[in-house]
């Protein structure tokens, strides 16, 4: 089925997730968190959680909207995302998460589907809200509106701070263990792999952590809990093992920040916004 206005307001069921603090400190070490990043990976410090752990308890009920919506994953890409958070995320939670088809917009050759999510503890407490842009290839030309135009354009000056981290060949095979688990981020015999130099990329959401940690340490003293919203659209796949390159600027509560691959200039997150507590 073609991605068309009608399943706009298309919405799941409350969908339930648990984690615990090995399920947040796995997420750490599969967006690249060091042992300098030890209140993340150890539960003697707590562990603190990254805000854009909100992605895993949200991925069920993106995955129940979109079959809801008859799109298959077979024919998307994922364009943009965004994490607003309440507040920091504890160590462990049992949450309700539900999922709303919010916009489809006209891309002459493809629609992009902006699907919104808001996450509850199991007390009753908002937690956090994400926004998913995906891209329905073969499914434009229905005559409706463009995307709006989206926000992020840096200051025309030289970045605050850039910080350099390069990935491991393996990070793909550890982000993937968070339930991703698609073979184009692991297996160089799956047929999409060929599209991609015949070799695995790697999640494009495993690049977006790995953003928000470089923004983490730009402006916040690598105290990521202090990040309330984190936003990036996906221009170009990184291949593991390449080094990330993230500008970042600031003023006072706002942030912008863009990625690229060190060995091929190439941005791979971009429009990337922050906003900090």
């Amino acid at each position: 089925m073609k991605a068309t206005p009608h399943i706009i307001g298309t919405t799941t069921d409350p969908q339930p997730f648990s984690y615990d603090a090995n399920r947040a400190m796995l997420y750490a070490l599969g967006v690249g968190a060091t042992v300098a990043e030890l209140d993340y990976l150890y539960e003697g410090r707590g562990p603190k959680v990254y805000p854009t752990f909100a992605v895993i308890p949200a991925y069920g009920a993106i995955m129940a909207v979109m079959a809801r919506s008859g799109i298959s994953f077979d024919n998307v890409v994922h364009g943009h995302q965004k994490v607003s958070v309440a507040r920091s995320l504890p160590p462990a939670a049992t949450l309700s998460t539900t999922a709303t088809v919010a916009a489809v917009y006209d891309m002459k050759r493809m629609a992009q589907v902006v699907i919104t999510t808001r996450s509850y503890t199991a007390e009753g407490e908002h937690l956090f809200d994400t926004e998913w842009g995906i891209l329905v290839l073969n499914s434009g030309g229905f005559g409706g509106d463009p995307p709006p135009a989206r926000e992020g354009g840096a200051p025309a000056r030289a970045p605050d701070a850039v910080i350099e981290e390069t990935t491991r060949p393996e990070q793909a095979l550890l982000y993937r263990l968070m339930g991703d688990i698609n073979p184009l981020h692991a297996d160089p015999d799956f047929p999409l792999v060929a599209r991609f130099d015949g070799k695995p990329i790697l999640h494009g959401l495993c690049t977006y952590g790995f953003g928000m940690r470089a923004v983490a340490r730009a402006v916040a003293g690598g105290d990521a809990t202090r990040l309330r919203e984190v936003s990036a659209r996906f221009t170009k796949p990184v291949w593991p093992g390449e080094t990330l390159r993230t500008e970042v600027w600031s003023e006072g509560e706002r942030v912008w920040f863009r990625t690229a691959t060190k060995e091929r200039g190439d941005a791979v997150l971009s429009h990337g916004t922050a906003r900090i507590a």
